[in-house]
């Protein structure tokens, strides 16, 4: 089982890279939000001069906001800094696309997105339709100089529904998910993947990389799962997934989730006090790295446990094997506060290394 992290892009934090190096996680993804964040491939080229070991690449990058051969340049110029310990890991966009005030990429649109993307990752020549009709494009790559596709960069497709899933299996080298309380069993993923995989004539081995994206609480002796410090630690992951949901009922028509409902009127209320066409900015602004006022009162121990993998150093441990017999290669956990440099450390000597 690889251990990682998901850490917000911050071109002020570079050493945070070489502190989990040291810490031994396998990799670190950077979030790829333009409208909150640092540039991720500037974040993550600096990474690269300061690592020998540590995998790195997006946490996601956003179909939305930049069109393949963009992506792929990004991609093939960081594989020159650090070869063979990149990956390129990519979304349709929820808040980098939502703090715009738009919904993320269809589903069609994703997969012929991911189409173009894989073929050009291997060094293919592929139709595009740029601005109008399709043509044949490839990465005119000369010389090895500038950037290169060499060693391969994997393609891992993040996806939280079961279509996108299958676009997985199709398309990418492995799958980024959410696992439980709010997302699915590596075995529910996995097989959804492989929908996508027929449909392109190949089978899905050992080598098809299963990662997880999650929030954990490690917690002291005794310590409650909505103590101050796990607020402070995680109180803006736990509001992330209030903020998913708030757009998804609003622009759906649906019912909040039953674990969100007993304090959905009182977080409404609070979103509300901001002008109908200045929304988008309240609900993802703090995105994993700060709660607005009156959010932290609606976190109490069920909703942290609702939204985050939770458990003393032994139940966590217990946890993470379990994930593994079920099929899961990768656990990575997202941090955006201060407290992931103390918490980084504390995973690793308390859990990692007793896995």
């Amino acid at each position: 089982m690889r251990i990682s992290v998901c850490v917000m892009a911050d071109v002020d934090e570079i050493g945070f890279y070489s502190h989990v190096e040291s810490l031994g996680y396998d990799s670190a993804w950077v979030t790829d939000s333009q409208m909150l964040y640092s540039d991720c491939y500037a974040v993550l080229a600096l990474a690269a001069r300061q690592t020998s070991r540590l995998r790195l690449g997006p946490g996601v990058a956003i179909c939305g906001t930049r069109i393949p051969p963009v992506h792929v340049a990004a991609m093939a110029t960081l594989n020159r800094l650090a070869p063979g310990r990149v990956h390129l890991g990519v979304g349709t966009g929820n808040t980098a696309t939502r703090s715009m005030g738009h919904p993320p990429m269809r589903i069609a649109d994703y997969a012929e997105y991911l189409r173009v993307l894989r073929g050009l990752l291997r060094g293919d020549v592929v139709d595009y339709a740029y601005e109008g009709a399709p043509r044949p494009v490839k990465m005119l790559i000369r010389e090895k100089k500038y950037m290169s596709l060499e060693p391969r960069i994997p393609l891992y497709v993040s996806a939280f529904g079961p279509r996108a899933m299958e676009l997985a299996g199709e398309y990418g080298d492995g799958l980024v998910f959410a696992i439980p309380p709010r997302g699915v069993a590596p075995a529910e993923a996995l097989a959804q993947a492989r929908v996508g995989a027929a449909r392109d004539g190949r089978t899905l081995g050992g080598d098809f990389h299963m990662c997880a994206l999650t929030n954990i609480v490690l917690l002291g002796p005794g310590e409650a799962a909505d103590s101050e410090r796990v607020i402070r630690a995680v109180g803006p992951n736990v509001m992330a997934s209030v903020y998913y949901f708030y757009d998804a009922v609003h622009e759906r028509g649906i019912e909040p989730p039953p674990f969100l409902r007993r304090i959905w009127k009182r977080y409404c209320a609070l979103v509300e006090e901001t002008p109908r066409e200045h929304r988008h900015f309240r609900t993802h602004e703090g995105h994993y790295t700060y709660v607005h006022p009156g959010e932290a009162e609606l976190i109490d121990a069920e909703l942290v446990r609702d939204t985050c993998l939770v458990g003393t150093a032994e139940e966590l441990i217990e946890r993470i094997r379990e994930l593994e017999r079920g099929g899961l290669r990768e656990l990575m956990w997202a941090t955006g506060t201060d407290e992931k440099w103390s918490f980084s450390r504390e995973f690793a000597q308390r859990v990692m290394a007793r896995l």
